[in-house]
C-alpha cells in the first residue's frame, strides 16, 4: 500500500519529465550496467544458476534493453506537429498512463525485469516492480542501478514477496494503468 500510495503520487512529477531526460537515464543506466557487468554476472550465476556465458549475455541484453528502449522513445515519443487545414496548430502527443505493475519471470531476472522497467519508465509511467519470487537480489541490485543512474526512488519502487499475495493486492485497484 505504502509503494502504491507513493507511486501514485509520483506520477505527474515524474511524467512532466522531458522525453530527452527519461533517456538520458536510461543511457546512463546501460553505461552503469557495463562497469559493473562482472558484480551483475556472479549475482546472475549464484542466484538464478546461469553459466558465466549466459550471465555475460544476459547482462548485455539488459543494456540493450535501456538503450534501445531510450532511442525508441526519443524517436516515437515526442510531439508531433500535425498540418491544419485551416490554419489551426495540431498536435500528436503521447504521454504515460500512471501506475505500472512490472511482473518478470526467473528465468531471464535481469534483462526481462529490466526491459519491462525501462519502458514503462521511458514512456512517462511509474513502476512498482515484482520480480520471480526466486530471483530478488539481482532485482533489488537492478532497482539500486536505475536509482544511481537517475530515476527517482519515488517512481519506481521493488516489492519482492509471493505473486499471489502481491498480485491480489495491486491488480484489482484502479490506480493501476497497466501491466507487464
Amino acid at each position: 500500500d505504502l509503494a502504491l500510495n507513493a507511486a501514485h503520487a509520483a506520477f505527474p512529477a515524474w511524467s512532466a519529465v522531458s522525453i530527452d531526460e527519461r533517456a538520458a537515464h536510461l543511457n546512463r543506466a546501460a553505461g552503469l550496467l557495463e562497469e559493473r557487468m562482472p558484480f551483475f554476472m556472479a549475482i546472475l550465476s549464484k542466484e538464478a544458476g546461469k553459466t558465466i556465458a549466459a550471465c555475460e549475455s544476459e547482462v548485455r541484453e539488459a543494456i540493450d534493453f535501456c538503450r534501445y528502449y531510450a532511442v525508441s522513445a526519443q524517436e516515437n515519443l515526442k510531439p508531433i506537429h500535425l498540418p491544419g487545414p485551416t490554419g489551426e496548430s495540431n498536435q500528436l502527443f503521447m504521454k504515460g498512463r500512471g501506475v505500472f505493475v512490472c511482473i518478470s519471470p526467473w528465468n531471464f531476472p535481469l534483462a526481462i525485469f529490466m526491459g519491462q522497467v525501462v519502458a514503462a519508465l521511458v514512456a512517462g509511467n511509474v513502476v512498482l516492480a515484482k520480480p520471480a519470487d526466486q530471483t530478488p537480489i539481482i532485482a533489488f541490485e537492478a532497482i539500486k542501478l536505475l536509482h544511481d543512474a537517475g530515476i527517482p526512488t519515488d517512481a519506481l519502487h521493488l516489492l519482492t514477496g509471493r505473486g499471489s499475495v502481491i498480485g491480489a493486492r495491486l491488480l484489482p485497484d484502479n490506480r493501476i494503468a497497466g501491466v507487464m
